[in-house]
Protein backbone atom coordinates (compact mmCIF):
# COMPACT_ATOMS: atom_id res chain seq x y z
CA UNK A 1 0.00 0.00 0.00
CA UNK A 2 1.31 3.42 -0.94
CA UNK A 3 1.85 6.11 1.70
CA UNK A 4 -0.73 8.30 -0.01
CA UNK A 5 -3.43 5.59 -0.06
CA UNK A 6 -3.84 5.56 3.72
CA UNK A 7 -6.96 7.38 4.85
CA UNK A 8 -7.52 9.12 8.16
CA UNK A 9 -9.89 7.44 10.62
CA UNK A 10 -11.67 9.81 13.02
CA UNK A 11 -10.84 9.25 16.69
CA UNK A 12 -13.88 11.25 17.86
CA UNK A 13 -16.85 9.40 19.32
CA UNK A 14 -20.22 9.05 17.61
CA UNK A 15 -21.74 11.11 20.46
CA UNK A 16 -19.22 13.89 19.82
CA UNK A 17 -20.01 13.90 16.10
CA UNK A 18 -23.78 13.94 16.75
CA UNK A 19 -23.45 16.84 19.21
CA UNK A 20 -21.33 18.76 16.71
CA UNK A 21 -23.95 18.15 14.00
CA UNK A 22 -26.68 19.56 16.25
CA UNK A 23 -24.44 22.47 17.27
CA UNK A 24 -23.64 23.22 13.62
CA UNK A 25 -27.36 23.54 12.85
CA UNK A 26 -27.89 25.87 15.83
CA UNK A 27 -24.70 27.77 15.02
CA UNK A 28 -25.72 28.35 11.39
CA UNK A 29 -29.32 29.41 12.00
CA UNK A 30 -29.34 30.95 15.49
CA UNK A 31 -25.82 31.78 16.67
CA UNK A 32 -23.83 33.26 13.79
CA UNK A 33 -26.36 35.57 12.11
CA UNK A 34 -28.03 38.58 13.61
CA UNK A 35 -27.20 42.05 14.89
CA UNK A 36 -23.79 42.70 16.42
CA UNK A 37 -25.30 43.61 19.80
CA UNK A 38 -26.79 40.16 20.53
CA UNK A 39 -23.85 39.16 22.74
CA UNK A 40 -26.04 37.78 25.52
CA UNK A 41 -28.05 35.67 23.03
CA UNK A 42 -24.86 34.11 21.67
CA UNK A 43 -23.58 33.52 25.22
CA UNK A 44 -26.88 31.78 26.03
CA UNK A 45 -26.55 29.53 22.96
CA UNK A 46 -23.02 28.57 24.02
CA UNK A 47 -24.12 27.83 27.59
CA UNK A 48 -26.87 25.54 26.26
CA UNK A 49 -24.12 23.45 24.64
CA UNK A 50 -21.92 23.31 27.73
CA UNK A 51 -19.65 26.33 27.37
CA UNK A 52 -18.60 28.12 30.54
CA UNK A 53 -19.33 31.77 29.81
CA UNK A 54 -18.80 34.62 32.28
CA UNK A 55 -20.51 37.99 32.57
CA UNK A 56 -20.42 40.83 30.05
CA UNK A 57 -18.72 38.78 27.33
CA UNK A 58 -18.73 40.07 23.77
CA UNK A 59 -19.40 37.48 21.10
CA UNK A 60 -19.88 38.98 17.65
CA UNK A 61 -21.64 37.57 14.56
CA UNK A 62 -20.00 35.02 12.30
CA UNK A 63 -17.84 33.52 15.07
CA UNK A 64 -17.31 29.83 14.34
CA UNK A 65 -16.92 27.49 17.30
CA UNK A 66 -16.17 23.80 16.78
CA UNK A 67 -17.22 22.43 20.21
CA UNK A 68 -18.83 24.81 22.73
CA UNK A 69 -18.37 22.26 25.53
CA UNK A 70 -14.60 22.82 25.13
CA UNK A 71 -14.85 26.63 25.53
CA UNK A 72 -14.45 28.76 28.64
CA UNK A 73 -14.84 32.55 28.40
CA UNK A 74 -14.40 34.50 31.60
CA UNK A 75 -15.85 37.93 32.43
CA UNK A 76 -15.50 40.62 29.73
CA UNK A 77 -13.73 38.29 27.29
CA UNK A 78 -14.29 38.99 23.60
CA UNK A 79 -14.53 36.98 20.38
CA UNK A 80 -14.76 39.47 17.52
CA UNK A 81 -16.49 38.96 14.20
CA UNK A 82 -15.24 36.09 12.08
CA UNK A 83 -13.10 34.37 14.73
CA UNK A 84 -12.61 30.65 14.05
CA UNK A 85 -12.29 28.71 17.30
CA UNK A 86 -11.31 25.17 16.28
CA UNK A 87 -11.46 23.84 19.82
CA UNK A 88 -11.16 20.08 19.55
CA UNK A 89 -9.36 20.55 22.88
CA UNK A 90 -10.10 23.20 25.50
CA UNK A 91 -9.85 26.93 24.80
CA UNK A 92 -9.79 29.21 27.84
CA UNK A 93 -10.18 32.95 27.35
CA UNK A 94 -9.59 34.73 30.64
CA UNK A 95 -10.90 38.08 31.93
CA UNK A 96 -10.59 41.03 29.55
CA UNK A 97 -8.82 38.95 26.87
CA UNK A 98 -9.69 39.88 23.28
CA UNK A 99 -9.57 37.84 20.09
CA UNK A 100 -9.91 40.21 17.12
CA UNK A 101 -11.56 39.78 13.73
CA UNK A 102 -10.71 36.70 11.71
CA UNK A 103 -8.25 35.19 14.19
CA UNK A 104 -7.87 31.39 14.18
CA UNK A 105 -7.52 29.48 17.46
CA UNK A 106 -6.45 25.95 16.50
CA UNK A 107 -6.18 23.24 19.17
CA UNK A 108 -5.66 20.24 16.88
CA UNK A 109 -3.45 18.83 14.18
CA UNK A 110 -2.37 15.40 12.97
CA UNK A 111 0.74 13.31 13.39
CA UNK A 112 2.43 13.93 10.04
CA UNK A 113 4.98 11.17 10.71
CA UNK A 114 2.39 8.40 10.95
CA UNK A 115 0.46 6.51 8.29
CA UNK A 116 -2.58 6.67 10.57
CA UNK A 117 -2.38 10.48 10.83
CA UNK A 118 -3.55 10.33 14.45
CA UNK A 119 -5.18 13.40 15.92
CA UNK A 120 -3.02 15.50 18.24
CA UNK A 121 -4.77 18.03 20.48
CA UNK A 122 -3.49 20.58 22.99
CA UNK A 123 -5.39 23.29 24.86
CA UNK A 124 -5.03 27.04 24.22
CA UNK A 125 -5.11 29.62 27.01
CA UNK A 126 -5.38 33.38 26.56
CA UNK A 127 -4.58 34.90 29.94
CA UNK A 128 -6.04 38.02 31.52
CA UNK A 129 -5.76 41.17 29.41
CA UNK A 130 -4.09 39.46 26.45
CA UNK A 131 -5.03 40.51 22.93
CA UNK A 132 -4.84 38.51 19.71
CA UNK A 133 -5.02 40.94 16.78
CA UNK A 134 -6.85 40.39 13.49
CA UNK A 135 -6.25 37.23 11.47
CA UNK A 136 -3.55 35.88 13.78
CA UNK A 137 -3.07 32.11 14.11
CA UNK A 138 -2.69 30.58 17.58
CA UNK A 139 -1.53 26.96 17.41
CA UNK A 140 -2.13 23.94 19.65
CA UNK A 141 -0.76 24.15 23.18
CA UNK A 142 -0.07 27.90 23.12
CA UNK A 143 -0.56 30.16 26.13
CA UNK A 144 -0.68 33.89 25.49
CA UNK A 145 0.26 35.15 28.93
CA UNK A 146 -1.12 38.06 30.93
CA UNK A 147 -1.11 41.38 29.07
CA UNK A 148 0.65 39.98 25.98
CA UNK A 149 -0.18 41.18 22.45
CA UNK A 150 -0.15 39.06 19.29
CA UNK A 151 0.17 41.25 16.18
CA UNK A 152 -2.11 41.05 13.15
CA UNK A 153 -1.57 37.94 11.01
CA UNK A 154 1.10 36.58 13.34
CA UNK A 155 1.64 32.82 13.47
CA UNK A 156 2.12 31.73 17.08
CA UNK A 157 3.33 28.19 17.81
CA UNK A 158 5.04 28.84 21.17
CA UNK A 159 3.92 30.55 24.38
CA UNK A 160 3.94 34.34 24.41
CA UNK A 161 5.46 35.72 27.60
CA UNK A 162 3.70 38.16 29.92
CA UNK A 163 3.50 41.81 28.72
CA UNK A 164 5.27 40.93 25.45
CA UNK A 165 4.34 42.08 21.94
CA UNK A 166 4.95 39.51 19.18
CA UNK A 167 4.38 39.70 15.42
CA UNK A 168 5.35 37.96 12.19
CA UNK A 169 5.53 34.46 10.78
CA UNK A 170 6.81 32.81 12.85
CA UNK A 171 5.91 35.21 15.66
CA UNK A 172 8.91 36.94 17.23
CA UNK A 173 9.18 39.30 20.15
CA UNK A 174 8.96 42.93 19.06
CA UNK A 175 9.16 44.54 22.49
CA UNK A 176 7.92 44.46 26.07
CA UNK A 177 4.84 46.47 27.00
CA UNK A 178 5.26 49.24 29.55
CA UNK A 179 2.92 49.45 32.53
CA UNK A 180 1.76 52.95 31.50
CA UNK A 181 0.74 51.49 28.08
CA UNK A 182 -1.72 49.24 29.88
CA UNK A 183 -3.00 51.72 32.48
CA UNK A 184 -3.40 54.74 30.16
Amino acid sequence: MSFYQVSYKSELSVKNRMLRFLWNVVQFFLFQPGPRRLHSWRACCLRCFGAKVGKQVSIYPHVKIYAPWQLEMKDRACLAEGVNCYNVDQVIIEEDAVVSEGAFLCTASHNIDSHGRELITKAIRLEEGSWVFAEAFIGPGVTVKKGAIVGARAVVTKDVQEMTVVAGNPAREIRKRRLDDVCA
